[in-house]
């Protein structure tokens, strides 16, 4: 049974601000973070006071919207950020005398009305249209990363591989340190292990709720840093740092529920799939290619998604073809509540809350207009010819940015899921960071032309 959102005890929002500031004052908080993130999903922060934090809970406190990437214009750019009373926890790696807690903040105009920019009121938009029909959205991402010895380089900590242990994983303190900081924030873990990749780490954390796993996934990211910067080493979410080595992905389990029940499950099925869950997985893969540009949006982000590394690069589901772009893992006795679907194309530097939107959407547009799935795809994709798979009607994703933006531009779905701001912001970003890698001179040109030409 998934975890439900760790909701604060009081009844009403009065209520959850006393027990906010009584917890404040019993764990000698001196500073709050507000935390939200860019369209990015980088994240931002500002500091109040706890002599402020009764105030801003009730009016928020003001920032400058034109400074955060896909915010505001400078002729609109004030906004109000509103701490969410549900998410206040401290911050274990800052001193506890004086300590500092931090609570992420909804963004809203000068008005007062959801700031239709901020990623957060995205996920909240796309969650409220699910909660509509009924459902609740669970997710519970795999998040992939690697220390390297600083910022400057990519030199591993060590050259173990899948599932090494110690002296080949050279990270296991760090991760286990890391693991220990999730628990105390209150984020469940479920395991954590070496990845494929020398240096390539991997903690999973428990399923739960969308919006709750947005930000925990917010945290994540920040705490292996942290723990990482503790030890004297750089901890990065790159989607392919490495040549020749397999890149971070974020796999995405998810499922939605009415109630305590799981409608993905059907006992009477031959692949233990309701007719939802098919149309759902159909929504995903039908709309893949237009959601590249938020599960990846990185120029970098298209070096992982190559034949040969465990990526995606077909548009096809299977419940064992690792490579395949949707997998439905192995249903077991008595654990109905725990069929899902599992999206394998994000990488671990994309932006939680859209991507969890943009998945959603997808899903329930499956739903919706009754989408067909395909036969699932158990062969080898890499030895299938081209017209075998043009036959089965197997796409591919995407083979670069550019073209994400290109199919992105076009996408009404796509739009209609983030709203026009978002989009009209993210594509104009992704343009721009295109552009300027395309005017670049790289070493393989230079290494490869310059003696010849």
């Amino acid at each position: 049974m998934p975890q439900r959102r760790n909701k604060i005890s009081a009844r009403s929002f009065k209520q959850g601000k006393e027990f906010i500031l009584k917890k404040a004052q019993d764990n000698n908080v001196r500073f709050i973070r507000l935390w939200f993130c860019d369209i990015l999903g980088q994240l931002k922060s500002f500091a109040i006071t706890v002599d402020e934090l009764a105030e801003v809970m009730e009016e928020g406190s003001g920032f400058d919207g034109s400074a955060i990437e896909g915010f505001a214009r400078h002729m609109e750019s004030d906004m109000r950020a509103f701490p969410d009373p549900a998410t206040f926890e401290i911050l274990p790696w800052r001193p506890r005398e004086n300590a500092v807690a931090r609570m992420f903040a909804d963004i809203r105009d000068v008005g007062g009305a959801p700031f239709v920019g901020d990623p957060r009121q995205c996920l909240k938009r796309n969650l409220k249209k699910a909660a509509d029909l009924g459902y609740t959205f669970y997710v519970g991402p795999e998040i992939e990363f690697f220390y390297f010895q600083d910022s400057e380089s990519t030199k591993t900590l060590d050259k173990g591989g899948y599932f090494d242990l110690t002296p080949l994983d050279g990270g296991s303190d760090l991760r286990r340190e890391t693991v220990l900081t999730l628990e105390e924030m209150g984020i469940g873990v479920e395991s954590s292990h070496h990845e494929v990749a020398p240096s390539q780490h991997e903690i999973d954390l428990r399923y739960t709720d969308a919006l709750t796993m947005a930000d925990n996934t917010i945290t994540y990211r920040l705490v292996v840093k942290e723990i990482a910067l503790k030890y004297g080493v750089y901890a990065t979410f790159m989607p392919k740092p490495l040549k020749g080595k397999n890149g971070s992905g974020m796999h995405v389990h998810q499922s939605l529920f009415k109630g305590d029940q799981n409608i993905f499950f059907d006992r009477g099925d031959k692949h233990h799939l309701s007719k939802p869950a098919k149309h759902y997985i159909a929504g995903l893969l039908k709309h893949a290619a237009e959601i590249s540009l938020v599960t990846n949006q990185w120029v970098n982000s298209y070096k992982r998604l190559i034949p040969g590394y465990e990526a995606p690069v077909h548009v096809s589901w299977a419940k064992c073809n690792g490579a395949a772009l949707v997998r439905v893992p192995a249903y077991k006795a008595g654990r109905e509540n725990s069929t899902r679907v599992e999206l394998r194309s994000p990488d671990a530097a994309c932006n939680p809350y859209l991507v969890f939107s943009v998945m959603l959407a997808a899903g329930l547009e499956g739903i919706k207009h009754g989408y067909e799935l395909p036969d699932p795809v158990e062969q080898d994709l890499l030895e299938m010819t081209d017209t075998e798979k043009k036959k089965r009607g197997i796409d591919v994703l995407p083979r670069s940015l550019g073209e994400a933006v290109a199919i992105a531009e076009k996408s009404v779905f796509l739009k209609e899921a983030l709203g026009d701001h978002i989009c009209q912001s993210l594509i104009r970003n992704k343009k721009i960071e295109w552009n300027e890698y395309c005017a670049e001179i790289t070493d393989y040109e230079l290494e490869k032309y310059l003696p010849i030409l």
